[in-house]
Order: C-alpha cells, then sequence, then structure tokens
C-alpha cells in the first residue's frame, strides 16, 4: 500500500511539472512582437523628415538669382524693345568685335559705332528680329532685297525685313547699308575714331527717329570702353575724358549711368521725381545709360 501510494503522488508532481512549460512559451511570444512594432514606426519619421529640407534650399537659391540679375540690370530702350544685362552686354562684344573691327577696316565705320548700334538694336542679340533672322541691325527689306525675308511690326504692321544665315552678314550688309546710301555719304569724312561724331551724324543723316539716339550710343560706348577697338585698328590710345556730373562744373546736365533712377536722381539733386520729369518733357520714368538729362 505504501508503495502505491508513493508512486501515485510521484505520478501527478510529473503530470504538474509538465503542464508549466507552455505558460512559460505563451508569455515570452507576444513580448518579442510588442518590441517590434516601435522600431518600424522610427523608420518611417526619419524618412519624412527630410523632405522640407531640399524645398527651402532650392528656394532661397533661386531668390539669390533673382537678386544678382536684378543688381546688374542695364535698360536698354532698343528696337528689339527687351532688358539686357551689363555681362550680357560683354559677352555680345566679345563675340563680335572682331567682325566689328574687320568691317571698320573694310569699310571705315568705327567698330564702337557699330557694336554700340549693334547692342541697342538687337538688345545685345536677345531681340526677336535677331534670334529669327540673325537680324541684328533692323535693318528692311528695300527694293533690292533679293534674300530671305520675315515679318515683323515696326514702323507699320507686319513690315519686311530682312534674314542672314549668320549675324556676320548682318554686320556686313551694316556696313554696305551705310556706303551705299548717299545720305550717309559725309559721316565718312569725319575722324574714323570720332565716335561722337558719328553717333550724331547718324541721327542727322535720319538713321533713327530717337532724339537721344546719338547719347545711347556714346554712353554704350564709353560704358563698355569699347572705343578701344577703334584704337587697335587705328593703332593709338585714345581715352576719353571722364562724363560723369557735368552739375560739378556749373553744367545743366547730368549723364545717367548704370544704376541711376529718377528716384535717386531727384533724392542727388534735391529735385522731386515729377520735377525731373517736367524739365526733361518726360512721360513716364524710363531713363538709359548715356542718356543726358537737365537737372536745372
Amino acid at each position: 500500500m505504501k508503495i502505491r501510494l508513493a508512486l501515485f503522488l510521484l505520478a501527478l508532481l510529473v503530470v504538474s511539472c509538465t503542464s508549466s512549460r507552455p505558460v512559460v512559451r505563451t508569455t515570452s511570444k507576444p513580448k518579442v512582437t510588442t518590441k517590434k512594432q516601435p522600431v518600424a514606426q522610427t523608420k518611417t519619421k526619419t524618412t519624412t523628415a527630410k523632405k522640407p529640407v531640399v524645398t527651402n534650399s532650392s528656394t532661397k537659391s533661386a531668390t539669390s538669382e533673382s537678386k544678382s540679375k536684378t543688381d546688374s540690370e542695364v535698360s536698354l530702350e532698343a528696337t528689339s524693345n527687351v532688358k539686357t544685362y551689363a555681362e550680357e552686354i560683354q559677352i555680345y562684344v566679345a563675340n563680335f568685335k572682331e567682325i566689328a573691327q574687320n568691317n571698320m577696316k573694310a569699310h571705315g565705320i568705327p567698330a564702337s559705332i557699330t557694336l554700340a548700334q549693334g547692342i541697342l538694336e538687337s538688345g545685345a542679340g536677345k531681340g526677336k528680329l535677331a534670334v529669327s533672322a540673325n537680324n541684328h541691325f533692323g535693318i528692311k527689306c528695300h527694293k533690292e532685297w533679293t534674300g530671305e525675308s520675315v515679318k515683323h511690326d515696326d514702323d507699320s504692321a507686319q513690315e519686311c525685313f530682312r534674314k542672314y544665315e549668320d549675324p556676320a552678314e548682318s554686320y556686313r550688309d551694316h556696313s554696305l547699308f551705310l556706303t551705299s546710301r548717299p545720305r550717309y555719304s559725309s559721316l565718312f569724312k569725319l575722324d574714323k575714331g570720332d565716335y561722337e561724331s558719328w553717333a550724331k551724324g547718324l541721327k542727322s543723316a535720319g538713321y533713327a527717329t530717337d532724339v537721344k539716339y546719338p547719347e545711347k550710343l556714346i554712353g554704350l560706348i564709353e560704358r563698355f570702353e569699347l572705343y578701344k577697338y577703334d584704337n587697335e585698328v587705328l593703332s593709338r590710345d585714345f581715352k576719353p575724358a571722364k562724363n560723369e556730373i557735368i552739375l560739378a562744373q556749373g553744367g545743366d546736365y547730368y549723364t545717367i549711368q548704370q544704376g541711376d533712377t529718377l528716384y535717386s536722381l531727384s533724392k542727388r539733386f534735391n529735385l522731386t521725381v515729377d520735377d525731373l520729369k517736367k524739365l526733361n518733357n518726360m512721360s513716364d520714368n524710363a531713363i538709359s545709360i548715356g542718356q543726358q538729362i537737365k537737372i536745372k
């Protein structure tokens, strides 16, 4: 009897130990699962946090570029009616200075005048005629023209303008245009390096209707030192006198420089903007480099 009782108790103890094992397993599994969840959430958060950084950076860059462009802007009242920047004019001059010098040697027109006219008429190569027809001087078809042409609104709607395969042809045609027209013959009696007389002579001969045309050409020539290319052809070392504030010498006029506005000039000369506009018969606030305005 004692032996049977002992075996029965032993059997109970074995069963009790065996039944407790799955309880431990059940408890451990959910702990592992619970630890994995926050890791996944942290990864998602890190990925989304990077996006706005790129956006802010590009916005700042665009603003800086825009400001840089505005600071270097040169306002030109050109045939092309486009705004041109100083660095664009410098690139234009670098591209066409040799062509202008070669035309000066062949036809006697100052390279400085040709370059200044090209800059003004074509907006430094950005104007519609320059882009679509390589026409940098706004030369119209006229009766003798047999080449290609384009239509463009000018004095009248859809006028005929010459189209060239290369801008160099436009430069050559510009020289031929001036040398073949009797009304420009007086220009070729002038000193080839006297760009001021050439600029005024072009206006007198009827090349342009803009009363400020000579001042604009002279302003461009002196601002960008285009007279240096005349010097190279003529083997001389001419430098114009500084033509800045004539008021200091007791004069009544001021030559517009880069960065000038009617507002800044009104403060400089103790006038109102309206006073300046009345003195110069101006209908708006547009001014251009090289233009001379009355200040008293």
